[in-house]
């Protein structure tokens, strides 16, 4: 078979073998440096363990296998957290043991009830703040059960475990930030540009019309993620630099307005496909009224025709919906001046469609405008109070805490009844597994795949510790023994499928391996230990799958309806703090929706139904922080006092949307309807009674225009709120949407 020269050529040039460097380099060369780097901590630590001598040098190396990450950032974070925890938990086992060193029983019950309370702050929390939670209960059985069994050391004990603990953190800390570091903040900058595009590319085929149901849930599915997934990854920049502490408020203020201005685009464009699908000449004359506008604004958000890349392209994009936004209500204040003669045409769509457009034009402009204000390192939109606020199941991380806290009596009661030498180790590694899995949406695999790990792991620590360190005399040797086996465990944790496994096996291996400053070879007890680490996850495995499992329904209906509660959260939360409110409205609402995708990622019509459910609350939700934050402004005046009819009415009006989500019925979503229409008809007559100043007239418009999309989407035919009886008509030819407009 003959070859082509010039094709060989091609392939061996310069430029071609660079191309070819740069890409290796960027996907498997990535997971070679970080391998490198996990051992280099490893060994590091290692040998400064055994410089101090220091009783067990294994926990040193065992720790920076938990505590090592491929960024800079997630190292010091999780550091931070780990010695956070760490003392925390000495502090709490200290005292337990010199309340309880007598009783074995009542100290097994307080660790146990310390570690499931441990465990549930660790399922309540988030990102590496849970890590801390999780620490503080392993630490304080780490330390505490060996401790309790030989009370008169357990002072020095503590402090020696604490100190091994440090020794590798501060190990995992320096070759991360000096060894060929990978910075958070490198791939923050990267999310920032990447969404900004793809939400700009959104808007554009959104906005010509180009946009299905089905790309529409897509894509704002991979907005969800990327909201949570940069929240995490914000939350570990500000460790690794200046740079990003000088910039953290403002990275937070984007995550807050691209949720708005995401969720007020929704908005309009459902409200645009309601009026469509009404079918009727006025609301289609309202559309052709509003509709020239959109056409505008895709061109706002690019430069010389190219698409906005960086801050500084947005700082252009920003100028140019500043001055569509000054222009914006003259404009439409002539638009609807050219309609309203016209009496069939619905005011009332035209003034929520008017309303809806500025004020997604207003939040457009903020966030590319916060964009804008990254490129340089002080501004003053660095004042940013508001953050991100995780919404987790209370009873979830109760029944987490709880299972951990009676699995940990159940192996403790076994430890005692049956003086089992390795049952300490049983004990306490159960309790550490209960925590890191609690956090898992799989727990049951999670615990599986770590008890996988171990007994791969044990396999080869006992290869290992009877076969090869019986050989080698010196610290170089014992590198060398233990880089193979090492790195086999890293290259797992690097492979999604094969994390879990790898986690166990690096954390095991070190355990049952990691060797002493003198060894000692015990094959009775190693085996035990094995047995007992295997045995501890298996019984976690099982506990997991039994007590109350995370993977069942009951956890995604209580999610779903802490879902739902983000409306009644809009409906009766503080006012006065609007930006507090609509910032937990809009991140709790997400991260609920991430983590019902989380449990059901194998079950699309869950995930589908879940994303109607989060559109249903969104666009409902900041309908009414809108209406509420109207009426708080409006100014001292008789006729707007509290005790007014239509005041009351709009209370009633929010009492009955809090409640129909709160628990959705049939007869609730028409107690709701009812109470909007009877609030519209309120406000007009209010109006029609005497004629306020025009700032005025303008604010109770838009309380209409808040009244009226909140009607409209309670009868949207797509929302999960959709009245059984109109069931047949939702699905019948007969156009459905804005009907109740009039």
């Amino acid at each position: 078979m003959s070859s082509n020269p010039s094709t060989t050529r091609t392939l061996t040039t310069p430029s071609a073998l660079y191309t070819a460097f740069v890409d290796w380099a960027r996907t498997d060369g990535r997971t070679w440096i970080y391998l490198f780097k996990a051992l280099a901590a490893c060994f590091l630590a290692l040998g400064v363990a055994m410089k101090l001598d220091l009783p067990q040098p294994r926990t040193a190396m065992t720790t920076v296998f938990i505590v090592m990450q491929p960024q800079s950032g997630m190292v010091f974070a999780k550091s931070f957290y780990r010695i956070c925890g760490t003392l925390i938990g000495l502090v709490v086992m200290m005292t337990l043991i010199s309340l309880f060193s007598q009783q074995p029983e009542l100290f097994i019950i307080s660790t146990a009830i310390w570690v499931g309370i441990c465990t549930a702050g660790a399922a309540r929390n988030r990102n590496f703040r849970s890590y801390g939670f999780v620490l503080a209960g392993y630490t304080a059985a780490l330390i505490g059960i060996p401790a309790a069994q030989h009370p008169d050391g357990a002072f020095m004990s503590a402090l020696t475990r604490v100190a091994e603990i440090v020794v590798g953190i501060l190990c995992s800390g320096f070759v991360s930030a000096l060894v060929f570091p990978q910075h958070a903040g490198e791939q923050m900058r990267s999310t920032v540009r990447a969404r900004f595009s793809s939400f700009v590319d959104y808007l554009c085929a959104a906005l010509s019309g180009n946009l299905d149901r089905a790309r529409i849930e897509a894509t704002n599915a991979k907005f969800v993620a990327d909201i949570v997934g940069y929240e995490a990854v914000r939350s570990v920049a500000v460790f690794e630099s200046p740079d990003a502490r000088m910039r953290n408020g403002r990275l937070s203020r984007l995550n807050s307005e691209f949720m708005t201005a995401s969720t007020r685009f929704h908005a309009l464009h459902q409200l645009m496909n309601r009026l469509r699908a009404s079918g009727t000449a006025g609301a289609t004359a309202a559309v052709a009224a509003i509709e020239p506008y959109f056409r505008e604004i895709a061109p706002l958000l690019s430069k010389s025709g190219e698409p906005v890349l960086t801050a500084a392209d947005a700082a252009h994009a920003a100028a140019q919906l500043e001055t569509f936004k000054t222009g914006l209500p003259d404009r439409m204040r002539a638009s609807r001046a050219a309609i309203e003669r016209d009496a069939d045409v619905p005011l009332l769509d035209f003034d929520t469609g008017a309303e809806l457009l500025y004020r997604f034009v207003d939040d457009l402009h903020a966030y590319a405008a916060t964009y804008a204000s990254l490129a340089v390192a002080t501004h003053e939109r660095e004042r940013w109070v508001a953050r991100y606020e995780p919404k987790t199941n209370g009873i979830a991380a109760g029944v987490a805490g709880l299972r951990a806290a009676i699995v940990m009596s159940l192996l403790g009661a076994f430890w005692i009844a049956t003086a089992w030498p390795s049952g300490s180790t049983l004990t306490l590694n159960a309790a550490a597994v209960c925590a890191l899995a609690s956090s898992s949406p799989t727990p049951t695999r999670t615990a599986f795949q770590m008890a996988a790990g171990t007994i791969l792991s044990s396999t080869l620590a006992m290869v290992l510790t009877f076969g090869i360190y019986p050989h080698i005399d010196g610290f170089p040797l014992l590198c060398a023994a233990l880089t193979p086996f090492l790195a086999l465990g890293v290259w797992m944790t690097t492979r999604p499928k094969l994390a879990g496994y790898g986690v166990g096996y690096c954390i095991f291996f070190c355990f049952l391996a990691g060797p002493d400053n003198v060894i000692h070879y015990d094959p009775s007890s190693f085996i035990n230990d094995a047995i007992a680490l295997a045995l501890s996850m298996l019984v976690v495995s099982i506990a997991f799958a039994v007590l109350l499992p995370p993977s069942t329904p009951w956890l995604r209906n209580r999610l779903l309806a802490d879902l739902r509660a983000q409306v009644v959260l809009a409906c009766r939360g503080r006012i006065g703090r609007l930006w507090r409110l609509r910032t937990r409205f809009e991140s709790g609402a997400r991260d609920l929706m991430h983590q019902i995708n989380a449990l059901a990622a194998s079950e699309p019509d869950v995930k589908r139904d879940t994303m109607r459910w989060m559109f249903a609350v969104l666009e409902i939700g900041n309908a009414v922080i809108d209406l509420r934050s109207e009426v708080d402004a409006l100014p001292r005046d008789a006729r707007y006092a509290s005790s007014m009819p239509w005041r009351v009415s709009l209370r009633t009006t929010c009492f009955a949307v809090s409640q129909l989500f709160a628990r959705p019925r049939d007869e609730r979503l028409d107690r709701a309807l009812a109470a909007t229409a009877d609030s519209i008809a309120a406000v007009q007559q209010m109006l029609s009674t005497f004629t306020p100043p025009r700032d005025e007239r303008h604010q109770l418009q838009r309380i209409l225009s808040h009244l009226h999309f909140i009607r409209s989407a309670l009868l949207d035919p797509q929302s999960p709120l959709g009245q059984p009886g109109d069931a047949d008509e939702a699905n019948s030819d007969t156009p459905q949407g804005v009907r109740h407009a009039t």
